[in-house]
C-alpha cells in the first residue's frame, strides 16, 4: 500500500509534488474509505481522485508511478541504454537538472522508504530504507558518472542479520549487475541469491503496483486471460456484470487458429514485448491461436442470443475489462490506477464501480483521474482528503495541492462542492478565452 509519492522534474512536473493516501483525523465514511488491516498503526486511504482541466499533470502523475515501476522491474539490458523520459523542458536549467522519485509504502506489514535519483543515462543516486520499528538504512547506492560503475553500501542491519547470511560476495554480485542505468533492485532481479528483503521491495513492484490502466488498454483481453487461467472466476465477473445491469447471462470463449502474415511477425520482432519462446514458436509455426469471446444475452427472460465481443457497445466492453479489475482490488492487495474512469462510462456505471470498491475491498488501493466534475453532487461517498487537483502554474509547471488543504473561507462543511469547483473557488480548471476569435474576417 502506497503512503505517499513524490515526483520532481518529470515532463510538466517542475518541482515536488507529492500525492499522499494518508488520512486525515476526520471520522467520515471511515469504514468505507480507511484500510484498517497491516498499515504500521497508519490511517491510510483506499482511494484517490485527481482533477483539473486538459494538460494540468493529472495523467502525468500516473505516469511517473508507472515509470518508477518499470524503472525497478524492467532493467536495461545494456549501459548504452538510455531511459525514455522527459525531463521539466519551460526552463533553461531543468532539463540539466536530475528527477527524482520518493516512495514511501508498506508491504508485509513492513513500511519502506524508497528514494531514486536519476538522469536520462543514469540512476545517479538510490536509497532504501525500512522501518522495523525505527528506520534503518538498507542499502545506499551511488554511481560514477566519469567511470558508469555503481558503487552500493549496504546498511549494517543487513550485514549484521545472520538470518540473511549476507556475505561480501553477494554484495559483489550485485553491484556487478546494477549497470549505472539500473537500479539496485532491478540488479537483485538478475543476480541468482537470496536476500529477502530486497526480494520483498522487488515483489512489491512487480505483483502489488500494476501498470497504469489507459482509456485504449485492452481490457476486454486481460480480463478474458484472467478468466481462463483461472485467477479470475467467471462467474465473479458475471456477478459484477449482473449488478451493473448488463443482462449478461454467460460468457463463452472459443479458442481461434489464425494465421500470422509475414509482415506481423516482423513487427512483433522489432516492436513488441513479447517473450523470445513466444515468438520463435510463431515464426516456425505462422499460427496463433486467438480467443474469441461471445457474450450470452438472455431476452424477455427466456431466450439466449449470443453477441461477440468486438460487437457489444464500448460501455459493455469497458466494464467487462473494469470488472476484473474489481476483482483484484476487493480480494487482493493492489494498487491500480485508472486514467480518465469516465471514458465509455455511463455515471452511474461509474458510481456503481466506487460503491462496490469502497465496500467490497479491505486491502487495495486505486487512484482515479477524472474530469467528471458532477461526481462532487455526490459529497455523501466523498472524503476530501481523497480528493486532489492539477493546476498549471504560470511557468508551465503543475502543482498539486487536496481538497483538504482549504479552510471554512473558501469551503464549509455545508457548502456545495460541485458549485464552489464551477465558481473556481478550487481552482483547477481551464482558463477559456472568448467564444468570438476576432481578427481577420479573410477579405
Amino acid at each position: 500500500m502506497i503512503i505517499d509519492f513524490a515526483v520532481s522534474n518529470f515532463g510538466p512536473i517542475k518541482d515536488e509534488v507529492t500525492l499522499s493516501f494518508e488520512a486525515d483525523k476526520t471520522d467520515n465514511l471511515e469504514e468505507y474509505y480507511i484500510i484498517n488491516e497491516n498499515t504500521c498503526g497508519i490511517r491510510l486511504l483506499k482511494l484517490g481522485f485527481i482533477y483539473g482541466p486538459n494538460a494540468s499533470g493529472k495523467t502525468t502523475i500516473l505516469k511517473a508511478l508507472d515509470f518508477l515501476r518499470d524503472l525497478v522491474t524492467e532493467p536495461l539490458s545494456k549501459k548504452t541504454d538510455t531511459f525514455n523520459y522527459l525531463p521539466f523542458l519551460f526552463d533553461k536549467d531543468t532539463p540539466e537538472k536530475n528527477t527524482t522519485f520518493t516512495l514511501n509504502f508498506i508491504h508485509n506489514n513492513k513500511r519502506y522508504l524508497y528514494k531514486v535519483e536519476i538522469n536520462k543515462r543514469a540512476v545517479v543516486r538510490e536509497e532504501l530504507f525500512n522501518f522495523d520499528p525505527k528506520k534503518a538504512n538498507v542499502f545506499d547506492r551511488t554511481t560514477d558518472m566519469e567511470k558508469e560503475l555503481t558503487t552500493i553500501s549496504f546498511g549494517g542491519k543487513i550485514t549484521k542479520d545472520k538470518k540473511n547470511k549476507f556475505k561480501k560476495i553477494y554484495q559483489e554480485a550485485i553491484e556487478s549487475n546494477t549497470l549505472w542505468n539500473n537500479t539496485v533492485i532491478g540488479g537483485f532481479l538478475k543476480t541468482n541469491i537470496e536476500m529477502p528483503v530486497l526480494k520483498e521491495v522487488a515483489d512489491w513492484f512487480r505483483l502489488i503496483l500494476y501498470p497504469v490502466i489507459y482509456p485504449d488498454t485492452p481490457l476486454l483481453g486481460f480480463t478474458t486471460k484472467k478468466i481462463s487461467d483461472g485467477s479470475i472466476k467467471k462467474d465473479s465477473i458475471l456477478k459484477y456484470l449482473n449488478t451493473a445491469d448488463m443482462g449478461i447471462s454467460d460468457i463463452i470463449f472459443n479458442e481461434k487458429e489464425e494465421e500470422v502474415p509475414e509482415y506481423i511477425i516482423n513487427l512483433l520482432e522489432k516492436e513488441a514485448k513479447i517473450k523470445p519462446e513466444t515468438l520463435a514458436k510463431i515464426k516456425k509455426e505462422k499460427k496463433i491461436i486467438s480467443q474469441e469471446v461471445l457474450f450470452n444475452h438472455k431476452i424477455n427472460n427466456t431466450e439466449n442470443y449470443q453477441l461477440p465481443g468486438e460487437e457489444e457497445s464500448s460501455g459493455t466492453k469497458k466494464y467487462y475489462g473494469l470488472s476484473s479489475i474489481l476483482d483484484l482490488i476487493c480480494k487482493n492487495i493492489s494498487v491500480l490506477s485508472i486514467d480518465e474512469i469516465e471514458s465509455s462510462l455511463h455515471p452511474d456505471l461509474i458510481k456503481h464501480f466506487l460503491l462496490t470498491f469502497l465496500a467490497n475491498s479491505k486491502k487495495g488501493q486505486l487512484i482515479l483521474t477524472t474530469h467528471w466534475r458532477e461526481l462532487f453532487l455526490e459529497r455523501d461517498i466523498l472524503r476530501d482528503d481523497a480528493i486532489w487537483f492539477t493546476e498549471k502554474k504560470n511557468d508551465g509547471s503543475i502543482e498539486l495541492f487536496s481538497l483538504a488543504d482549504f479552510d471554512t473561507s473558501v469551503l464549509r462543511p455545508t457548502s456545495s462542492l460541485y458549485n464552489a469547483y464551477k465558481a473556481g473557488r478550487l481552482g483547477a480548471r481551464p482558463n477559456l478565452g472568448d467564444y468570438e476569435l476576432g481578427g481577420s474576417d479573410g477579405a
